[in-house]
């Protein structure tokens, strides 16, 4: 298994294969259909430096942050898959979440650099790799703000890097 520590490095993107196993380590973003359109229209608009992190090399999970801890939400609804393409534009170098990507999303994320990760909905697991958190931006929406939280050893499995995908018939 590798361990990948944040913010990961463009070089540690590229050499990713899909079906590898990983280890996350470091600080993550937390957000879902509600915020990340939101995060998207601050990089379009050269505001998003007023998050207060750098989205260069950031994971971005997608998931609600609740007192029952985290797990992944389906990345495949609109809200969410629309806002992969333009995360990655912004710098954000893994996706993580569940469920397929369309294949023009798969492609987006190639022409940036960044991939997606699936992980088991078991959040309960992920609440012991949850080492700390905080809310980041909108607060107004509450659970589904967009978070930062600090996680170690959180596993994850390749799905798509490199233009190729383990969704592909």
């Amino acid at each position: 298994m590798q361990h990948l520590a944040t913010p990961i490095p463009e070089d540690a993107i590229a050499a990713l294969h899909v079906g590898d196993t990983i280890e996350i380590s470091g600080w993550i973003l937390c957000g879902r259909d509600a915020v990340l359109p939101k995060v998207v229209a601050m990089v379009r608009d050269g505001t998003a430096g007023q998050l207060g992190v750098d989205l260069r090399g950031q994971v971005v999970f997608h998931t609600a942050v609740s007192p029952a801890g985290v797990g992944p939400t389906s990345s495949n609804k609109v809200e969410i898959e629309d806002s992969i393409p333009g995360l990655s534009v912004g710098g954000v170098a893994m996706h993580l979440g569940k469920g397929a990507l369309k294949p023009e999303t798969v492609k987006a994320m190639a022409e940036n650099g960044s991939c997606f990760a699936v992980t088991p909905p078991t959040t309960a697991y992920f609440s012991h790799s949850t080492v700390s958190q905080k809310v980041l931006a909108f607060p107004e929406e509450g659970m589904e703000a967009l978070y930062e939280i600090e996680v170690t050893e959180l596993p994850v499995i390749i799905a798509a890097v490199n233009g190729e995908t383990m969704f592909a018939k």
